[in-house]
């Protein structure tokens, strides 16, 4: 089992802010929702940070672009 962060830690590599909002790591929710799916993976990733760090509507584009990636993967 994984090492939990210490989340009082501001490391912009380890443990950026923008992703762990109240006390929840956007990691600990990929891994439990995700765990076979990259392109959900980011889907998830890009939708949490999109309004922290400046240009939500890219990261919401990103997501987007994942999330049509993930549904055309599974019509096939």
């Amino acid at each position: 089992q994984r090492k939990k962060k210490d989340t009082t830690m501001n490391d912009e590599v380890i443990n950026p802010d923008h992703y762990n909002r109240n006390g929840i790591e956007v990691i600990d929710v990929i891994e439990t929702y995700t765990p076979n799916s990259p392109q959900l993976a980011n889907v998830l990733k890009y939708v949490c940070r999109h309004s922290y760090k400046g240009k939500p509507l890219e990261d919401l584009r990103k997501a987007q672009w994942y999330l049509t990636r993930a549904i055309e993967n599974l019509e096939e």
